[in-house]
């Protein structure tokens, strides 16, 4: 089906966005007003009573208090991003299900989890979604319950649990409205229903409400900022999957670039060449920084070319690429364009050899993309990915879906009035989404907004080296410093951070740290110390 998806009250640029949601984010501004000038509080009550709570379009399902101790056992769901048996909470809480319907044809599921009164520590949490999934997040849940903030998931406007992927699928199809759903409104329904449901329960509203994600909760943290700037006082946004229809576009070109003939072709790359390509690169731009590390600080200053390592003649050599297999690296490098030569996505950068299997290994194509053609663009599930044409097919895809899911405004000036900190942050070695198209979209916002004298106090970028994907979006061995701490103590304090240390672990220890810093400065060696110590790097401007 080529006709656009014709969303209700959507308009490119969010004018119709925000015309529809002013009432919400004006109530939510209101509430979060409240906590800043003495009135009586109203009464709270009781979790039970909050299944009667009227809330336009909401409908509430449950409402019951869980008593811990003993440990209450989570819900177990199956599927690659559902939620293992053996999830348990060790703190009383209400716990509240219930589902919005802000269209006729919406359906979107969520959960509010709310600290007893005596716990609570006055903030609200909102938890971000992997991919396309349709579920409820309730690791999310589990953890900041137990860090005793209000929180709430949604499954995003679709119910898909078990889902071994990633893609968007059948609910996808013939259901716009649900797409917008996913797209740019279960976030936000959920957010102003959770809020009247902790005003109800605590009789006042959270002091301070904060997001942190990664992937496709980066970009619902972006959507956030952009559209519903009074939803969040601030906001960490990891690796963000952001600008839908492009970022679908790259990941389905580099597959398309490398699989189209067959992992038998002449250009196809063998994942056994990777480290050859990385190592070549790694021996060139290194020591960029003043120092080898095996990490290349800024990959944007490497000149590496994959005609470098070109096997002689035409043999076909482990050590090195073919000739057909040169201009495959050089189109993964380079990203598409449409016809017109224009930039559709960044592509990857010297380093990030290491991560091509994701999309470039095969044999069969990546799935989320792949999956996002057949479903939210052509709406057939037979769609042959070998059929692509980045230009005609992202363009294809701006037509039905720009409006639905792509939040890439630069205007930052609401979030920016509302007291919001923004932290932005993208490592330099993510696999699925070009990293540079974080600072496509930092540049952007300078660009807009006046340069970093207007927004260095609100809205940093921290590019993370050598740290692997959605740094930020870890705890205990997992990722490599908590953004979620940052944003928090950035909002709190108003002071923005300068420095963040990353902290990599190996079989739970720490066996490096390393500063990133705020774009579009670097981590210099001072000359002396220990390379895997953080003290012995500064931030500053790298040399031109």
């Amino acid at each position: 089906m080529d006709n656009p998806i014709r969303i209700a009250d959507a308009a490119p640029g969010g004018t119709q966005i925000m015309k529809r949601y002013l009432p919400a984010i004006l109530f939510t501004a209101l509430l979060a007003g409240v906590s800043l000038i003495s009135q009586p509080a109203r009464a709270q009550q009781s979790c039970e009573s909050l299944a009667s709570l009227k809330m336009t379009n909401v409908t509430i399902t449950a409402a019951t208090s869980i008593s811990a101790p003993p440990d209450w056992n989570v819900p177990s769901t199956p599927g690659r991003f559902g939620t293992p048996p053996g999830l348990k909470v060790s703190v009383p809480f209400c716990r509240v299900a219930g589902f919005a319907t802000p269209t006729s044809d919406s359906h979107i599921g969520f959960e509010v989890w709310l600290p007893v009164a005596a716990n609570w520590n006055g903030k609200y949490v909102g938890i971000g979604n992997p991919g396309f999934i349709g579920s409820i997040s309730y690791g999310g849940l589990v953890r900041e319950i137990a860090r005793g903030s209000a929180t709430a998931s949604t499954d995003t406007g679709h119910a898909d649990v078990g889902a071994t992927s990633e893609a968007p699928d059948a609910w996808a199809i013939g259901h716009p409205e649900k797409v917008a759903d996913w797209g740019y409104r279960a976030v936000h329904e959920t957010t102003v229903a959770a809020k009247q449901l902790l005003q109800a329960f605590y009789g006042k509203p959270a002091k301070l409400s904060f997001w942190s994600s990664c992937h496709e909760g980066g970009n619902q943290a972006l959507t956030e900022a952009q559209k519903f700037p009074a939803d969040f006082d601030g906001i960490a946004a990891g690796d963000p999957a952001y600008n839908i229809t492009h970022l679908q576009a790259v990941s389905e070109y580099v597959t398309w670039v490398s699989l189209k003939d067959g992992v038998k072709a002449p250009g196809y790359i063998p994942p056994s060449k990777y480290p050859v390509i990385h190592r070549a690169a790694l021996d060139l731009c290194d020591t960029l920084d003043g120092v080898r590390d095996g990490v290349i600080e800024d990959p944007t200053r490497c000149p590496f070319k994959p005609e470098t390592i070109r096997c002689p003649g035409n043999t076909d050599n482990a050590s090195c690429l073919t000739g057909p297999q040169v201009e495959t690296a050089k189109l993964i490098y380079a990203g598409p364009k449409f016809s017109d030569g224009k930039q559709i996505y960044p592509g990857f950068d010297p380093g990030s050899e290491m991560g091509w299997g994701l999309t470039a290994a095969g044999p069969e194509p990546l799935s989320i993309s792949t999956g996002f053609f057949k479903s939210i663009v052509f709406e057939n599930p037979q769609w042959d990915f070998r059929t692509f044409d980045v230009d005609r097919d992202t363009r294809l895809a701006d037509s039905k879906a720009d409006a639905a899911l792509n939040s890439n405004d630069p205007n930052l000036k609401a979030f920016k009035a509302h007291g919001g900190k923004l932290l932005l942050y993208e490592s330099w070695d993510e696999a699925i989404i070009p990293p540079r198209s974080a600072i496509d979209y930092y540049n952007s916002v300078q660009a807009t907004m006046g340069g970093p004298s207007q927004t260095k106090d609100f809205f940093r970028l921290f590019m993370v080296p050598g740290m692997g994907m959605c740094p930020g979006f870890g705890f205990g061995n997992d990722g490599t410093f908590d953004a979620m701490e940052v944003v928090q103590k950035w909002r709190e304090t108003n002071v923005a951070p300068d420095k963040i240390i990353n902290s990599h672990r190996t079989a739970g220890a720490v066996d490096k740290t390393h500063p990133a810093c705020p774009y579009p400065q670097v981590a210099i060696y001072k000359g002396s110390g220990d390379i895997m110590d953080a003290a012995s790097f500064t931030c500053g401007n790298p040399k031109k």
